[in-house]
């Protein structure tokens, strides 16, 4: 029995079936203790081998997700000074605007929950099933700066280009030259028919052709990003200044 055990195991590695190979002792006890039939028994086999896939799928999306470590949106506290009530959470985190190739602008100033809540999305997005990103802008402009000589960066490109849903969180928050405002705009005209674009900013629309030094780019941009858009406006104070921390007692 042991002689055939170990190798149902050889052929589970052969096979590359990781969620037999590691649970067929469980399952043969089981089938066994249970006098399982055939049938019962092959069903639990490959529901084992499903779920071992899904979960490995799961860990390897939520990696190249690049997701901050406060992303659950469970945590996430609606209030007054903001457009998400419990209503507008609850169809956000549906995801139905995914299917629909919508995007999101989050505006507001910084610290006012605009990254936790695309962060958040983005990562009921990969448990979905989606392939989805977060990236800040300097990640982006990074890649872009590099894709054509830098290897990792041409297979984050294309990774980028697949995507069925990518935040963009801090984007104009810096000027862009023009060779790379030219670039951006171009990436983001290569994807913005087939993917959902979440994007965080404290900057108004109106300001972003003098971050890109170019009224024609940003315009052209914003027309791509804001044909099928819900603008989200933020408000109100930091929450980082308002439960800042300090090292004096009594302060």
């Amino acid at each position: 029995m042991e002689t055939e055990k170990q190798r149902i195991r050889e052929l589970c590695t052969a096979f590359r079936l990781g969620g037999i190979s590691n649970g067929i002792k469980a399952l043969i006890t089981e089938a066994e203790q249970q006098e399982m039939g055939y049938v019962k028994f092959l069903s639990q086999i490959l529901e084992t081998e499903a779920t071992h896939r899904s979960v490995k799928d799961l860990n390897k999306r939520e990696k190249a997700a690049w997701l901050p470590q406060m992303s659950d949106l469970n945590h996430y506290k609606t209030g007054s000074e903001d457009e998400i009530s419990p209503g507008r959470l609850k169809q956000l985190r549906e995801l139905n605007w995914v299917d629909q190739l919508f995007n999101i602008v989050l505006m507001g100033p910084s610290g006012t929950g605009k990254t936790f809540l695309a962060a958040g999305l983005c990562q009921d997005a990969v448990k979905a099933g989606y392939n989805a990103y977060f990236r800040r802008m300097d990640d982006l402009v990074n890649m872009l700066k590099t894709k054509d000589f830098v290897k990792t960066q041409q297979v984050e490109y294309k990774r980028l280009l697949k995507a069925n849903l990518l935040v963009i969180d801090d984007i104009m928050l810096f000027p862009l030259e023009k060779n790379l405002a030219i670039s951006f705009f171009n990436f983001i005209n290569q994807i913005y028919e087939s993917t959902s674009i979440i994007i965080t900013t404290n900057k108004k629309p109106s300001d972003w052709s003098k971050q890109l030094d170019d009224e024609v780019i940003a315009t052209a941009l914003l027309d791509r990003l804001l044909y099928h858009c819900e603008v989200i406006n933020f408000s109100g104070e930091s929450y980082r200044l308002k439960n800042r921390k300090t090292i004096f007692e009594g302060s």
